[in-house]
């Protein structure tokens, strides 16, 4: 969300005259672009924002500028303990953005953080900020209605609100015509978009179809599902349609059903697992990730082992894997102990990270031998010989070029893995 957050930013800067640099010397704006979600995205700002006291000597009328997240959450204390910030802006409040920067040039402070319930961008063309040209971002609803205890999204984003879907489609279809094969839609909690005109009633299946349908070229993923309501008809759509991706991010969080209660996650172990047993049902060959939290509050060894056991059941292919942090305002911050000692988190969170990186290496290893249709999305890190691309299933893949480029479907035998990548050859047509 962060980078369509930006793309936005940056397209209501460009009306007004700004130009965008790759050089922070240059720069006569800097804004950083934040997230609250865990406290080392936080300490990174702070230790970004130290680094920029030099430019603000060296160029007293630069304006730096907090947005996101952490302007919400933290507003006062960027202008209190932080003199280097000019202005801080929220994520509802960017339309502002150019009366905030007309503030500090008169020689004020500059503050806008106010939370909307209608905001969603939809008539704004984001500038692509990604480097590739093949894949892209569409945002297609705001904030979140999920009050999970840990979490500070609903806090700092508001409540949930839906994009118009004409405005996905085109913006989805513009994409495309532009030169784009892929995009994600993007949400909060994707699974319960919903926006009702005249009667008329679009839900996630019926928007992720409509994109579908605007050309089989077109690639479509989607981020992120909640256990509570991905659905079956969603399930089905994504079977229907080749190119919809065969991958699904199903945060578990925890495997035990105890913590799940005490995260207000709103499911238990049994119905998590009834809905990968739907996954692999409807969508044969599909491929799920997943985010886990070890360490939450009160956990034992036997929830933490839940977790575990989970995850071997699941196969999961990836995981994003963090020990608990208590994010200041939640309802586990202020209703719960956060008991678990820094040095048991970290032990049950090497395990996970050691039971995933198992999973991985055996869900990439079943790849071997068969023929994946890839679409590329430029060269190789390591050598300009070598192109790189990913699967339906989310999975990279790496390859000689051959005659291939930037932006095609290739057919690729997979011949062997690293831990984080396949390794094949373009089959021959």
């Amino acid at each position: 969300m962060n980078v369509v957050d930006s793309e936005i930013v940056a397209s209501i800067l460009l009306t007004q005259g700004y130009e965008l640099t790759d050089d922070i010397n240059e720069a006569s704006l800097i804004l950083l672009n934040t997230c609250s979600v865990r406290e080392h995205a936080e300490k990174r700002i702070w230790n970004k924002l130290e680094s920029l006291r030099y430019l603000k000597k060296k160029n007293s009328e630069l304006i730096v500028g907090i947005a996101g997240c952490m302007a919400e959450r933290l507003k006062d204390r960027f202008f209190e303990t932080e003199q280097l910030v000019d202005l801080v802006i929220g994520p509802d409040a960017y339309r502002s953005l150019p009366l905030l920067i007309e503030e500090v040039e008169s020689g004020h402070k500059a503050v806008n953080v106010l939370l909307s319930r209608e905001e969603t961008y939809a008539d704004i063309s984001p500038v692509r900020m990604d480097k590739n040209g093949v894949t892209s971002f569409v945002a297609i609803m705001r904030g979140c209605n999920n009050m999970c205890s840990y979490c500070v999204v609903p806090y700092v984003r508001g409540a949930e609100r839906s994009r118009n879907p004409e405005s996905v489609i085109s913006e989805a279809r513009q994409l495309f015509k532009s030169g784009y094969r892929e995009v994600t839609l993007l949400g909060q909690n994707v699974d319960s978009y919903m926006w009702e005109d005249t009667g008329q009633v679009t839900d996630f299946p019926r928007l992720l179809e409509q994109v579908a349908l605007i050309n089989p070229l077109l690639r479509v993923r989607f981020s992120t599902s909640h256990p509570k309501d991905i659905s079956d008809d969603l399930l089905k759509v994504i079977a229907r349609y080749d190119n919809i991706c065969k991958h699904i991010h199903l945060p578990a969080q925890s495997g035990s059903t105890r913590i799940l209660k005490l995260m207000k996650r709103e499911y238990t172990r049994e119905w998590y697992m009834d809905r990968v047993r739907a996954i692999h049902s409807i969508i044969p060959g599909c491929s799920i990730s997943t985010d886990m939290i070890t360490g939450f509050c009160t956990e034992t060894d036997e929830d933490h082992k839940e977790s575990l056991s989970l995850m071997e059941w699941a196969g999961f292919d990836f995981a994003y894997m963090f020990r608990y942090n208590e994010r200041p305002g939640t309802i586990a911050a202020r209703r719960l102990k956060d008991d678990v000692p820094e040095n048991v988190k970290t032990s049950r969170l090497n395990e996970i990270i050691a039971l995933q990186n198992t999973l991985s290496a055996k869900s990439k290893k079943e790849d071997i031998g068969k023929i994946k249709e890839v679409l590329i999305e430029g060269f190789s890190k390591r050598s300009e010989d070598h192109l790189y691309g990913r699967t339906s299933q989310n999975k990279v893949v790496v390859f000689p070029k051959e005659k291939s480029q930037k932006g095609e479907y290739v057919q690729v035998r997979i011949e062997s893995c690293t831990s984080a990548t396949l390794i094949g050859k373009i089959e021959p047509l």
